[in-house]
């Protein structure tokens, strides 16, 4: 059985404060099992431990000014290529692609200053979970002051739905029970007790206290508390993202590239005679014309059009570069509760002498049904199951809330465990508020951690009493306690132990019948019981983790999960949910610490890890060369949350800490999202793709244009104004409008693209060279056949150079045929006609220095300009813009 298969039982009446702050504390008054060891420090003594060791907060870090965070942005490589881009647009006088090229810088700096900013209240979040109050002893007097005073050696007071002000031991605990979920992911409350137990009897800054109370004495504040040390852990996010090291690398190469082309061509115009000022102005424009400088407009475009998709399916994106991040993602190492299960318990084996039932339903709502042989049970088909539940129910002391202040969800009110068996009672058709009635309890021996079980004590209807006992199965199968057979016994021990194999936390239950003086007798009330069978209880997956985790195996993201739980339990998930297989390793968080875990770039499952070791665990998958997403909802998240490639934070169930580290918040806490926001990111590297093909295209026939023209016997094939003017057309709308094409069929079919692999890598750049060669060639045969014809043969070069650019931009979309992306076919006809109409507007005729065309040659124009759409229509069926099928990257080596 899992070691922490243990129920908790519930104190009457456990939520009342007994003192009130400003009370004097008299001795021999105090009701908890043992007096509290001092009466605190004195309020000289606690000042002086306030000064030595500062206020109970999380430290802030300092913040940067404004100008060094500006500063930084533009230090980013894309940013430099913009910034000489706008140089030279400047230096030529086109004060058009200039002013877009600024503004585009501008809104890029904003936005990521404004991000940046954002990020930082990660570690402020942190200190907003500290109680703003707490409750301390000093010189025997109870007292409430800012929880930012407590000091060590503090004596602090506890109960229900207290946040505990700072690390602490305890020294007074009254079926303490205290919620470490956000800090630990244990899914079950916690039960402390006072035994000396160094685990049981520490209580941590941050947790939730769900029943009982108790005293403690603080050892620990600010920084050197549970939360302070996850603090010091957040540190700074990762650097450029995927997409943002593409471009980098892509903005080096372009460059060095487009210096040594511009350098050849103002070489060979001075070789030619032509003039010096203006052989500089044309090496200048073609530098202009090469640089993609709508890239960053297409970036934009296309992150801001993800976001607002994304919000649409109720997914905040914090980080614009975090929707195309996830496009690149090669693993998903996620938190189990909350995040892939419902993060609140559910009863849902029941086991009986009789046979087995399935509970079914979602959350805490009590609609729902028990399933028996595929038939839904009743109190009257299963009286068996009804027995069970019926004990279970009286021999607890939660409750259930129903909807209120705007949520739709039901709540559970004190024990979660026991909340669950209140739930399955009720999916049954059991009535509580009746059985309350005809039962009411008389008597009771409560849950303590060595008996581990609880009795109740009923009066019934005809006046003899009924007790009713639950606990875990050691501690209720037993011969002392049970008058069932040691056969029937050791059967039900066995099937206990296959559901704790299988995840599950077990609850056996029993009752009987006694006569009132009998059961008046301590040592009879748990004595001469009938077992009525065992419960199974678990944290339950939700309903969209399963599809979430296959559709990310069909897309090669290796899914990856890490908690806090213990190892059955994460197992059992970890197979339903089709993570891992039942022969596959669980390591645990004892074994990292060890060091006898291995390569942990290559484990599936973890269990029972800390933050550091979460935070250790996805730096080694990042360190193995993958880029890693993190999800989680926990502060003991936060610190993955933030170093991972992006964090992932549940928006409704997750802590703020979880939110504010987070780069991608899904509000409706739906990890299917997360699959939509995968297929989002791909749309969008697919599209930064596209686009470079149709502007590098277009770039590479111009400068090869202007390289072989002089050969062909045309000294200047195209004027400065020309190329700027196509350059304009070209990557303005049309080239923006790429960013905004919708996802292509069957994205989601294949691998994660290597981590680093170049933006023109998996064989872009062989065809941005081919349809380049292809503008250039068609552009040239139509120059030299004007020229030797006597036609107006620079008019149709620019005519033609921009017109078959704009037919490869309606090649390239990804869905051809459909109405997808209107504002593409807007684009390309309005730069269609602008390119028309300068050749036939005498304004721009005199400021492009182009000639009219009679019909006939705009005809020929315009037909052989329609091959750069069909060309790259037959490029893209027998060259497909797809990666290549199967796991992902290293997949092989595990």
């Amino acid at each position: 059985m899992a070691p922490d298969a243990q129920p908790s039982g519930h104190d009457t009446g456990a939520g009342a404060r007994p003192d009130r702050p400003g009370r004097r504390v008299a001795a021999g008054a105090d009701p908890d099992p043992r007096p509290a060891p001092a009466p605190g420090l004195s309020p000289d003594e606690a000042a002086r431990r306030l000064a030595r060791h500062g206020p109970n907060e999380i430290p802030a870090e300092p913040r940067t000014p404004v100008v060094r965070r500006v500063l930084h942005q533009l230090r980013d490589p894309l940013i430099l290529v913009l910034l000489v881009a706008a140089a030279l647009t400047l230096a030529t006088g086109d004060l058009s692609d200039a002013t877009v090229i600024l503004f585009v810088i501008t809104v890029n700096t904003v936005v990521g200053v404004a991000q940046e900013v954002r990020a930082e209240q990660a570690v402020m979040a942190l200190s907003a979970m500290s109680a703003p109050a707490a409750r301390v002893v000093r010189d025997g007097t109870e007292r409430s002051v800012p929880a930012a005073e407590v000091v060590p050696g503090d004596l602090v007071l506890l109960a229900e739905g207290d946040i505990v002000p700072a690390d602490a031991d305890l020294v007074v605990a009254v079926r303490l029970l205290v919620d470490e979920s956000s800090l630990t992911g244990e899914s079950v409350a916690v039960e402390k007790a006072s035994d000396g137990d160094p685990a049981r009897g520490r209580v941590s800054a941050g947790t939730v206290v769900v029943r009982g109370r108790g005293r403690a004495v603080v050892t620990a504040t600010g920084a050197d508390s549970a939360l302070g040390r996850i603090a010091s852990l957040m540190g700074t996010a990762p650097g450029l993202t995927p997409l943002q090291r593409r471009l980098a690398r892509f903005g080096r190469t372009l460059a060095a590239v487009i210096v040594a082309l511009c350098a050849a061509v103002l070489a060979l115009g001075l070789v030619q005679g032509q003039p010096v000022e203006l052989m500089i102005v044309a090496a200048i424009s073609l530098a202009v014309a090469a640089v993609p400088e709508s890239l960053p407009a297409v970036v934009t475009l296309s992150l801001a059009l993800g976001a607002r998709r994304m919000a649409e399916r109720h997914a905040i994106v914090r980080r614009l570069p975090a929707v195309e991040t996830l496009g690149s993602v090669t693993v998903i190492a996620t938190d189990k509760t909350g995040t892939l299960t419902e993060g609140r318990m559910a009863a849902e084996q029941l086991w009986t002498p009789r046979g087995e039932a399935t509970v079914e339903g979602t959350g805490y709502d009590p609609g729902g049904r028990v399933v028996r042989a595929g038939a839904t049970a009743t109190p009257e088909a299963a009286p068996d199951l009804a027995e069970l539940l019926g004990a279970a129910m009286l021999c607890n002391d939660a409750a259930l809330a129903p909807p209120s202040d705007g949520s739709s969800e039901w709540s559970a009110l004190g024990d979660p465990m026991e909340a669950a068996l209140l739930v399955a009672g009720a999916r049954l058709g059991l009535d509580r508020a009746a059985q309350a009635r005809e039962l009411p309890r008389v008597a009771e021996v409560p849950f303590d951690s060595d008996r581990k079980r609880m009795t109740t004590v009923h009066r019934r209807p005809d006046g003899g009493l009924r007790v009713a006992c639950k606990g875990a199965p050691e501690s209720v199968l037993r011969p002392g306690i049970l008058r069932d057979g040691p056969e029937a016994v050791a059967r039900a021990a066995a099937q206990a132990e296959v559901l704790a194999r299988r995840g599950y936390r077990v609850l056996a239950v029993a009752s009987a019948d006694l006569g009132e003086e009998a059961a008046r007798r301590p040592a009879v009330r748990e004595s001469g019981l009938s077992l009525r069978g065992l419960v199974g209880i678990m944290d339950p997956p939700g309903s969209g983790a399963a599809p979430m985790i296959a559709d990310c195996k069909r897309a090669g993201v290796i899914p990856v999960l890490i908690t806090g739980d213990h190892p059955l339990t994460a197992r059992a998930v970890a197979e339903r949910l089709g993570i891992a297989s039942r022969d596959e390793d669980v390591t645990t968080g004892d074994r990292i610490r060890k060091g006898t875990a291995g390569d942990l770039a290559g484990v599936r499952v973890l269990a029972r890890t800390s933050p550091e070791q979460k935070l250790d665990i996805v730096q080694a998958w990042r360190g193995a060369g993958h880029v890693v997403a993190m999800t989680g909802d926990g502060v003991n998240d936060g610190p993955a949350l933030r170093h991972a490639d992006i964090g992932v934070a549940m928006g409704g169930r997750g802590t703020e800490v979880a939110r504010q580290a987070a780069d991608l918040v899904l509000a409706d806490d739906d990890p299917a999202t997360i699959v939509a926001a995968v297929e989002e990111g791909r749309r969008i590297y697919a599209n930064v793709r596209r686009f470079l093909l149709y502007g590098l295209a277009g770039g590479t026939a111009e400068i090869l244009v202007m390289l072989l023209g002089p050969f062909l016997g045309m000294p200047l094939p195209l004027l400065p104004a020309q190329i700027l003017w196509i350059n304009l057309l070209t990557h303005g709308l049309p080239g923006v409008a790429l960013g905004a094409e919708p996802v292509e069929p069957g994205a989601m079919r294949h691998r994660p693209r290597p981590p680093e692999e170049s933006v023109l890598g998996a064989g872009l750049w062989p065809r941005i060279l081919l349809m380049g060669a292809f503008i250039a060639v068609v552009t040239l045969v139509v120059g030299v056949w004007a020229r030797e014809t006597g036609r107006p043969w620079q008019s149709m070069m620019f005519l033609i150079l921009g017109a078959t650019q704009l037919g490869v931009a309606l090649g390239s979309r990804a869905r051809p045929g459909s109405a997808a992306n209107p504002f593409l076919l807007v684009a390309v006809g309005t730069a269609l006609c602008l390119q028309v109409a300068g050749v036939y507007l005498p304004l721009l005729r005199e400021l492009l220095g182009t000639e009219p065309l009679p019909l006939t040659d705009l005809v020929i124009v315009c037909a052989v300009s329609g091959l750069g759409h069909v060309v790259m229509r037959l490029q893209a069926r027998l060259k497909p813009e797809r990666p290549p099928r199967g796991g992902p990257p290293g997949a092989e080596r595990r």
